[in-house]
């Protein structure tokens, strides 16, 4: 008993800090009992925190002691129990231990290995990214660490399966640059009524030898006044009858298991008045205000309209919209419902990032950004490609390549070539990685009017110049309009006017012209100018449509020709090809739109029908407009994919052929040399070549011929390969 109370003492003894000297004699240990009687009684009175414990302490010995002398002593049962349960709790609590123990150890080192990743990417930009940041919004620094931080947020939600393929497209970073590369633009609804209806046609998409797939306008906007989805209402939000955000992710996530790259419009010069930030403004919040341009009369109005042109002087004349209810004028570049953004406002800057990388974690691979040289609005200037223009897009580029480098940038700058290669940037500080090869496009256009190749060639000779580092994104149709912008400079040296020139391309697509094959329709004439844009579908304007209507069969056989020949130089340039969905199969152009209130004041949709699933099941119907096209196109890709002179690095040069109706490249690359030959006559023509080293092979029809003299079918086309 003497000895369990010693013990008991000696517990209380090392739980408070009045019982901290040794006890080393019985004598000591009684004298530590009468002082703690004494304390037990001073407790009573005070009842202090620190002396409430020690009862507590010294209770659990005394309990202890009371029931070990009523208990009796062990028998071989008791002690057989005791053995049974001691094990079991420290299994229990042992267990748990060991298998956590790594898990945490897994997620924090992969934590750590994802903020190493960050900041190294960071780290590498830092320094320029915060210089232009500060340069062009007075050292806000405030936002700019918001825009930080908010950087690295967004990157640590980005899924495992987007972050391990940007570690891959990183460590290989002309992945887009290669021969295999096809891409498909078509709008959601008109191919399959929404984003599952996609979903469920990438094997049509695959089929088409397609793994680029651009996706027109389809975030939320207002019903009548979406110009075509142009007008966003809401960043954040899928236009509901198309789908929902979880749709888009879900539709990215089966692209990027096919092989498929997604690629989205991204409207950054504007919202919508419907955008909640133009109602808020509306509603007089200054905040929302500052991030459009509002002004209370006409004065500074006025001194901008001297200054900057009009995007459409006949559907929507001038760059600002009165607003009666605010009594204030708005900057409305575009149509009167889409509101300019103040890109003067960093807030601006950094929500319409954040927007932008939200797309970009949802699995989209291509950001296109639309109307790029509008954003940036200075009084006296034009307002278009203005050096914050490139600051802003250069910025874009850096933090793409801060939280998702495997993404691409893909720049709308619908002008000369002079105004267009700007937006690729330098070598060491690169803006967009694409941008369209507008000017190509329209020259090719012109060449099928003029039956006259000079001033493709020429053309031809520009880009041929540049450094194979830019990538020009080229196609024959697209959702919009073919404006002429060709270089009247050059084309007057031929005693060609500007205004006669346009009013014969405008007779000449809509068929007004005595000798035209092409069905098409104008696009906001100007009368007072004469200028006009054209719209139509590539099969209509290459004849396909006249020629069935007629019933000609020859014809038809040589309007097919000619599409086919159209393709076959786009996909001899360098570059990546982009076919317009439909354009596979020979769709024609659809006049039901003229029946439709809501879009027959639009003329564009002439060439943005409903996909033709009929048709498409003919594709592989031979002696059918959709099989000769499917088929011939689908012969043309694959050669394409096969041979590395198609390589966007491939050598390029235009060679002498003799006859302006007769275009003439030669491409070289990796020991491979192909020349190539296309007529834009509809007679048969000789091209006047001399290539003095052997027999050629062509890659299309798989004739055997020098490549001296090579005479070429009207329309048509050779894809000649050094044996």
């Amino acid at each position: 008993m003497k000895a369990r109370k010693k013990k008991a003492a000696q517990r209380a003894a090392k739980r408070t800090t009045e019982m901290k000297e040794k006890i080393a004699t019985n004598a000591e240990h009684k004298k530590a009992e009468v002082v703690d009687s004494t304390e037990k009684t001073t407790t009573a009175k005070n009842t202090t925190k620190k002396e409430v414990k020690l009862p507590e302490v010294k209770a659990e010995p005394e309990k202890e002691e009371k029931m070990s002398e009523i208990k009796e002593e062990p028998t071989e049962e008791t002690e057989k129990k005791k053995v049974e349960v001691k094990p079991e709790p420290v299994k229990e609590e042992e267990k748990p231990e060991v298998k956590e123990e790594p898990i945490k150890t897994e997620k924090a080192e992969n934590t750590k290995v994802q903020e190493q990743e960050f900041e190294r990417r960071m780290a590498r930009h830092y320094d320029e990214l915060k210089w232009l940041y500060c340069e062009l919004y007075e050292n806000r620094m405030d936002m700019f660490e918001d825009l930080c931080k908010n950087l690295k947020n967004i990157y640590a939600d980005r899924k495992a399966d987007l972050k391990k393929q940007d570690r891959v497209r990183e460590q290989d970073p002309e992945w887009y640059k290669k021969n295999d590369i096809l891409g498909m633009m078509m709008y959601v609804d008109a191919f399959a009524g929404n984003l599952k209806g996609v979903k469920e046609k990438l094997d049509y998409v695959q089929e088409s030898n397609v793994n680029y797939l651009h996706l027109m306008p389809l975030l939320e906007s207002p019903e009548g006044k979406s110009d075509g989805g142009y007008a966003v209402s809401d960043f954040r939000k899928v236009q509901p009858e198309l789908g929902t955000m979880e749709d888009l992710e879900s539709l990215a996530d089966e692209c990027r298991k096919k092989g498929i790259s997604l690629c989205m419009d991204f409207v950054m010069n504007h919202t919508s008045e419907e955008h909640e930030w133009a109602k808020r403004a509306r509603a007089g919040e200054r905040e929302y205000m500052d991030r459009y341009y509002f002004y209370d009369n006409y004065d500074v109005p006025s001194q901008f309209e001297q200054t900057v042109p009009q995007v459409f002087p006949t559907t929507a004349p001038g760059n600002f919209t009165w607003l009666d209810d605010m009594k204030k004028f708005v900057m409305t570049t575009f149509y009167p419902y889409q509101w300019d953004l103040n890109y003067w406002n960093p807030v601006v800057m950094n929500e319409m990032v954040y927007n932008m990388l939200n797309l970009t974690n949802k699995g989209i691979d291509v950001i296109r950004i639309d109307a790029v040289p509008y954003i940036w609005k200075q009084l006296g200037t034009n307002c278009r490609n203005l050096p914050q223009v490139h600051n802003i897009v250069r910025m874009m580029r850096m933090i793409c390549e801060i939280v998702c480098p495997g993404v691409l940038l893909l720049g709308e700058v619908v002008m000369e070539p002079e105004k267009v290669v700007p937006y690729f940037g330098s070598v060491e500080k690169p803006e967009c990685h694409m941008l369209y090869n507008v000017t190509t496009m329209a020259t090719t256009w012109n060449t099928v009017a003029t039956r006259d190749a000079r001033l493709l060639r020429q053309q031809m000779d520009i880009i041929n110049r540049l450094p194979k580092d830019y990538v020009f994104l080229n196609y024959l149709r697209c959702h919009d309009d073919i404006g002429w912008g060709l270089d009247y400079g050059w084309l007057g040296q031929f005693g060609i006017n500007e205004v006669s020139h346009k009013k014969y391309l405008s007779d000449f697509f809509t068929g007004k012209y005595e000798n035209s094959f092409a069905r098409g329709e104008l696009y906001n004439a100007d009368p007072a100018s004469g200028d006009a844009r054209q719209c139509g579908t590539t099969a209509s304007l290459c004849g396909i449509e006249k020629a069935a209507y007629e019933k000609d069969e020859e014809a038809t056989k040589r309007a097919i020709r000619y599409d086919l020949t159209l393709h076959a130089y786009m996909l001899t340039q360098s570059g990546i090809p982009v076919i317009y969905s439909g354009d596979e199969i020979g769709q024609e152009n659809d006049y039901t739109y003229h029946e439709d209130p809501k879009k027959w004041e639009d003329s564009r949709y002439l060439h943005r029908g409903d996909f033709q699933w009929d048709k498409a099941e003919l594709r592989h119907t031979k002696g059918t407009i959709p099989g000769e096209m499917f088929e011939g196109l689908s012969k043309l890709e694959i050669i394409r994919k096969s041979h590395p002179v198609f390589e966007s690095t491939a050598d390029c040069r235009t060679v002498d052929t003799w006859d302006d109706s007769i275009l003439g490249l030669i491409k070289e690359k990796n020991g491979e040399k192909l020349v190539a030959l296309f007529n834009f006559s509809e007679y048969d023509k000789v091209a006047w070549i001399n290539e003095e080293d052997g027999m050629y092979e062509d890659l299309i029809s798989g004739r055997q011929m020098e490549a001296r003299g090579v005479q070429i079918p009207a329309f048509g086309c050779y894809w000649l390969l050094k044996k």
